[in-house]
């Protein structure tokens, strides 16, 4: 289906490209381009998250049988969303290059386009989001290969259930733009905090352990027993792909107990020298 291929490569950066001239077009909003930017590439992360998540449930509740059931949305959404990928590693930078920007590191307009200037802003945005554009780069070059022609139509239950990891992707997305707009203390980013932490756990960190638990039972075996069970490339593919979840996970523990933890009343100063 190279249709659908070209179909992704066009909507993902279209509605990166509406959702900016929207929220600078519009008359209630007004954003400057930098906001725009920040909050456009995050709705188009969270359109895609609840599309990705709505298509791996269907997956994962359509097949019985969790190796030889096939669904037809599995290899049809897969080829749509890796265009996705491509276009996050843009959108991120061009969050980057804005945020630089704002804070006045690139001089004039003519200065902050120069090649000099670019690279410097790219290498910053390398080192900033590396785990990230690896983690896009391995998607589109090694997972979508091995999804659409190393499986051979095999265990779309388990590609169904990694897509539904994208339920936490819009209490993220929403994280950073309260963010942006310096709401860290307010009710709805804390609630959008436990939801993004409870998400993240259950759909990202703990997937992995039920994956290895589904297929235990589906072959009659003990939970510590699957990883023997199963060739030395799976559990290699599936410790790569958990690596980083485990760091992320860590991320937004360390800043769910900053912003839960009680806020230390400031020292009472001493009273006035009597002479």
């Amino acid at each position: 289906m190279p249709l659908l291929f070209l179909v992704g490569c066009v909507f993902f950066p279209l509605t990166f490209a509406l959702l900016c001239w929207g929220l600078q077009s519009h008359a209630s909003l007004r954003m400057p381009r930098p906001e725009a930017v920040l909050v456009a590439s995050k709705l188009v992360s969270s359109v895609q998250a609840v599309m990705a998540s709505t298509a791996g449930y269907i997956v994962s509740t359509s097949c019985k049988h969790i190796i030889d059931d096939q669904h037809w949305l599995s290899s049809a959404y897969t080829q749509f969303a890796v265009p996705y990928f491509i276009y996050d590693i843009y959108a991120m930078f061009l969050c980057h290059w804005h945020k630089h920007q704002v804070k006045g590191h690139g001089g004039d307009e003519g200065e902050a386009r120069s090649p000099g200037s670019t690279w410097a802003v790219a290498r910053g945005y390398l080192h900033k989001e590396f785990l990230m554009v690896l983690h896009h780069a391995v998607m589109v070059l090694v997972c979508f290969p091995l999804s659409v022609v190393w499986r051979q139509g095999k265990g779309d239950y388990f590609l169904g259930c990694l897509l539904m990891a994208e339920v936490s992707t819009p209490f993220v997305c929403l994280g950073k733009i309260l963010i942006q707009y310096k709401q860290q203390h307010t009710l709805l980013h804390k609630v959008n905090g436990a939801l993004m932490l409870l998400s993240f756990l259950c759909c990202r960190v703990l997937l992995f352990p039920y994956l290895y638990w589904a297929y235990g039972r589906h072959a009659g075996l003990p939970l510590l027993a699957v990883p023997r069970a199963l060739p030395a490339h799976v559990n290699l593919g599936a410790a790569l792909l958990l690596a980083p979840q485990l760091y992320w996970f860590f991320l937004i523990c360390r800043g769910a107990f900053r912003l839960f933890r009680p806020r230390r009343s400031p020292a009472p100063s001493p009273p006035p020298a009597r002479d």
